[in-house]
């Protein structure tokens, strides 16, 4: 049974919960892989560079704001989304043939 923070009142509460919540945050990355996967067949036949400056402008931005509308550290999540976006644009990068630019 699921439990919210107030509700947990062991150690074994907290991990469980924790630990759910990883599991959650894996699915979530895994899905939006997926996404990236297909970015690079739509790039494909455009000719696109799999790095678009103005769009990781943007998803970067996006994780700051996100970050702080939900009360969370804006600079250490554009941080983890930096690291997220520089490892999607190698696997791109590979997909597209442009591995050793």
């Amino acid at each position: 049974m699921q439990k919210n923070p107030a509700e947990c009142t062991t150690m074994a509460d907290v991990r469980v919960e924790i630990d759910r919540l990883d599991r959650a945050l894996m699915t979530l990355l895994a899905e939006r892989w997926g996404y990236i996967d297909r970015a690079a067949e739509i790039k494909r036949p455009l000719k696109l560079k799999a790095d678009i400056p103005a769009r990781v402008a943007e998803v970067r931005e996006n994780a700051r704001r996100h970050a702080s509308e939900l009360g969370l550290d804006p600079d250490f999540y554009e941080g983890i989304w930096a690291q997220l976006i520089d490892h999607a644009i190698a696997h791109e990068r590979s997909l597209l043939g442009e591995a050793n630019q």
